[in-house]
């Protein structure tokens, strides 16, 4: 087993990933508290919200209300999705300080989401990355379905790495690599990782899966062995992918605190605090917490 990484940061994916696949909409003062509990855990970065059409993520049309809504504290990061210069410019309006850009490693799923091929999507957000470089602005990039497609099934790793490389250098200072619907496994995993990190430089890497077939935590230990050490989550797991069926949630936050805190690895995180916070979405939302740490936790 190769050296782990000392220090790890979690990117936190609930309030703009998780909420956007509920199908009931979530009230504006409970997405905002929620980012407002979840900077007091000590997470470094919390991915608010959404500014992509509210005519295809309904669940996030309130965006600029939630981000001028929250109490940012300083030394955390608040990074929101852009698809094009029109959300660029409405996450400027609010005080946005990053933004995040997105596509697909599958021209399938590229065609099926956005109506649009990989190349045309990333036209689209060139201009975006364009005005951020000048506004001072950082830049995030998904690669999604980077482990397999659900219409085209597995995909070229050569096409992960080429998506990856472009967007990194377009000027992308972090690019997330995600397993949209969980059917990665650590194998798989690793040789996804090495490939891309043979052409963008690993601390400009993260990761994101999800736990559909139970893997996520496996996948995620394989990448910080090949030293990965930025790691997307969602608290109480929720999520998914609204355009992938059958894809269950992004893995929990509280699972990867525990199992980062047991191997030594720093986060920065208060594991009670965020638990908390995962229960009382999942009250919040009318189900169980996703967290098997969170669970334990509680009955402890």
């Amino acid at each position: 087993m190769s050296a782990l990484p000392a220090q790890v940061r979690i990117v936190e994916v609930g309030p703009r990933d998780g909420l956007q696949n509920e199908k009931a909409i979530v009230a504006t003062a409970a997405k905002i508290e929620l980012i407002d509990r979840l900077s007091a855990t000590g997470l470094q970065s919390i991915e608010a919200t959404s500014f992509v059409s509210p005519k295809w993520v309904p669940q996030l049309a309130d965006a600029a209300e939630v981000f001028a809504g929250i109490t940012r504290k300083p030394g955390v990061a608040y990074p929101v999705l852009v698809p094009n210069e029109q959300g660029y410019d409405r996450a400027l309006e609010v005080g946005a300080r990053e933004v995040a850009v997105f596509t697909a490693a599958s021209e399938a799923f590229n065609r099926s989401n956005i109506n649009a091929s990989i190349d045309e999507s990333i036209e689209r957000f060139v201009p975006v990355l364009e005005r951020a470089r000048n506004d001072g602005v950082r830049v995030r990039g998904y690669v999604s379905t980077v482990l397999g497609c659900p219409y085209q099934g597995e995909v070229p790793l050569g096409d992960v790495v080429r998506v990856a490389s472009r967007l990194h250098a377009l000027g992308c200072y972090e690019v997330s690599l995600g397993d949209t619907i969980g059917v990665g496994t650590p194998a798989k995993a690793r040789a996804m990782l090495r490939a891309v990190a043979a052409e963008v430089p690993m601390p400009a890497l993260a990761i994101h899966f999800h736990d559909t077939y139970g893997q996520a935590l496996a996948n995620i230990l394989a990448c910080l062995e090949e030293g990965v050490t930025v790691v997307d989550s969602a608290v109480s797991g929720v999520g998914g992918c609204p355009y992938a069926r059958g894809a269950s949630g992004n893995v929990a936050s509280e699972d990867v605190v525990y199992m980062l805190h047991g191997l030594g690895i720093r986060t920065g995180v208060d594991l009670n605090t965020l638990a908390e916070t995962g229960r009382w979405l999942a009250g919040l939302l009318g189900r169980e917490t996703g967290s098997k740490a969170g669970k334990a936790l509680a009955a402890a």
